[in-house]
């Protein structure tokens, strides 16, 4: 029997029980552990969720977890997702040595950096001198002003200055240096694929970081039969998400489905803005927000849903996305040029990204299609149909699959 190859991975987003990135680090890192030999670096916050776990699931107890955060006198400032990006900054520059230390104590060669999978943003000096593969990254997907004069003030400037950002950070040193050091780059869509110096596409791919959740496929809670078009969007209310789209959507269709209704699960910044699109649409009646709730209740509303939506205008809101195919329920999305191109019409209805008004005219005219409850329920068996091949056992083979090419052609 072959021993097994050993990679170090930088996972500073890795924690069981969670959906978006934190989740995907974790699944990704269990489905890696089924043929590698791990080295996993996380945050020692996470170090409560992940060892209780790992006892109650002794048969992933080989994996070697390590943790690192600032002492908290000099992380004070540092509070969910607020001030996330300087921190991280700051988190991966000191952890380098821990990286350093640990592959050379245990002969690793090679080095995963996986997440924050933002391509804009700094990995390991000393692990990518290693075998180096790198993501799947993202983060060079820019909204067109077309879409953002519609934001408020703020989330405009967020946006221009990440325009700016992104331009000058492509034609930097340090992006090129990890896109030439880099064996392998995973981007999570075409943009970013298309943005690498032109002799690092030729170790890149388009590879989606999210898969279904067992936990979730065919996930159903008993619920009374509704009246009218239930349509549920999911994600932190951030301009970029385009919830906007979706409530101008469904104040057109209620032209010829009246009795359509939206509900906007999540909180953020935009929600004042957003609040304020629907009572200038006049659909108080029809739009509703829930803010954060628990996991069981997402659940809960996704199952009640009939249809659920994605306004995202990049990368955002995949793992809902993937959780609507696990539990039957046809999506609609526009196309962001990475996930997107897993979904199929047989169960979704992906809508190419033109301008904003065309992308609510046909986000409202998918709508109406599917006010027919016969197509939504061919739709509904065939994404059941789809989400078993779309779980992680299955990624998680594709991903040790190519991983263990790269290393072998090393």
């Amino acid at each position: 029997m072959s021993l097994r190859h050993k990679i170090f991975i930088s996972a500073y987003a890795c924690e069981p029980g969670l959906g978006s990135e934190i989740g995907v680090g974790w699944h990704w890192v269990l489905e890696m552990s089924k043929e590698f030999e791990l080295w996993v670096l996380t945050r020692e916050s996470n170090r409560a969720s992940i060892e209780p776990w790992i006892a109650r699931n002794p048969e992933y107890a080989g994996i070697h977890f390590l943790y690192f955060d600032l002492p908290k006198w000099a992380r004070f400032w540092k509070k969910g997702l607020r001030g996330v990006r300087l921190y991280y900054n700051i988190w991966q520059r000191l952890t380098d040595r821990v990286v350093r230390r640990v592959m050379r104590e245990n002969e690793i060669r090679v080095f995963h950096h996986l997440t924050y999978g933002n391509a804009l943003w700094p990995v390991s000096d000393y692990g990518s001198r290693q075998t180096f593969v790198w993501g799947p990254i993202g983060g060079l997907e820019t909204i067109p002003e077309d879409f953002t004069r519609h934001y408020g003030l703020k989330s405009c400037l967020i946006e221009r200055l990440r325009r700016f950002a992104v331009r000058s950070a492509v034609r930097s040193s340090s992006f090129k240096r990890r896109a030439s050091r880099a064996d392998l780059i995973l981007c999570k869509t075409e943009d970013t694929m298309r943005l690498l110096p032109q002799q690092a596409r030729q170790k890149a791919m388009i590879f989606t970081d999210v898969a279904t959740d067992t936990a979730i496929a065919g996930c159903s809670v008993d619920c009374e039969p509704h009246a009218g078009l239930t349509c549920i969007a999911v994600g932190r209310l951030d301009a970029w998400r385009g919830f906007d789209i979706a409530i101008e959507a469904v104040a057109r269709a209620r032209k010829s489905v009246p009795d359509i209704r939206l509900l906007i699960v999540g909180r953020g910044v935009d929600r004042e803005r957003l609040e304020g699109v629907v009572s200038a649409l006049g659909v108080e009646q029809a739009v509703t927000f829930t803010g954060a709730v628990s996991s069981e209740h997402y659940r809960t509303l996704m199952s009640q849903a009939d249809i659920v939506l994605n306004p995202s205008l990049k990368e955002g809101a995949v793992t809902v996305s993937f959780d609507a195919m696990a539990m039957g329920k046809p999506l609609v999305a526009l196309d962001t040029g990475g996930y997107t191109r897993y979904f199929k019409p047989e169960y979704s209805i992906v809508i190419p990204r033109a301008d904003r008004e065309s992308s609510i005219k046909q986000f409202a005219s998918a709508l109406e299609r599917l006010s027919d409850s016969r197509l939504r329920e061919a739709m509904a068996e065939a994404a059941l149909t789809a989400s078993a091949s779309f779980t992680w056992a299955n990624h998680g083979a594709e991903i040790c699959k190519i991983i263990r090419a790269t290393i072998d052609g090393n």
